[in-house]
C-alpha cells in the first residue's frame, strides 16, 4: 500500500464490516454482559452457538461464535470504546464483572485496557 493514496483493487469490489466476531464457551452470557452494557439487546440466539447483539438499527455489531477451546493468550483484535467519563464508566464495567488490565497513556491521551469475563481485553478511552 504507498502512502497517501488509497490503492485500488478493482471497480466493484467493495467491504464493509458486517460485525466484530468473539470466539467464547459461554455465548448467550457473554453477549447477554456485552449487550446490557452497551445498552444493546441480545438478538438471534442460534441454540447457543452464535449469538447476535445489535443496536436496535437491525445490524448486528457484535457476534459471539461457540468454541470449545479457545484462543489462549492476548486477543490479537479488541474493541476501543468511547466513555464521557472515564473513571464513572470504568467503575461500572468493573463493578460488572470486568478486570482491569493496566493504564496506559501516549503523551496526554490515556485509556484504560480491561478484560470482558472470559479474559477478553478491550481498551476505554475519554471521548
Amino acid at each position: 500500500m504507498r502512502r497517501g493514496r488509497p490503492v485500488s483493487y478493482g471497480r466493484h469490489m467493495s467491504l464493509s464490516i458486517a460485525m466484530v466476531t468473539l470466539d467464547c464457551r459461554e455465548p448467550v452470557a457473554l453477549a447477554t454482559w456485552w449487550a446490557q452494557l452497551l445498552g444493546s439487546e441480545v438478538g438471534e440466539t442460534n441454540d447457543g452457538w452464535f449469538v447476535l447483539v445489535s443496536d436496535g438499527s437491525g445490524r448486528p455489531r457484535l457476534g459471539f461464535q461457540k468454541v470449545d477451546d479457545p484462543t489462549p493468550g492476548k486477543n490479537k483484535m479488541h474493541l476501543d470504546l468511547h466513555a464521557d467519563d472515564l473513571e464513572a464508566e470504568v467503575a461500572r464495567l468493573l463493578a460488572a464483572g470486568a478486570t482491569e488490565v493496566g493504564r496506559r497513556s501516549i503523551g496526554e491521551f490515556g485509556w484504560v485496557t480491561l478484560a470482558d469475563p472470559e479474559g477478553n481485553e478491550f481498551c476505554v478511552a475519554p471521548a
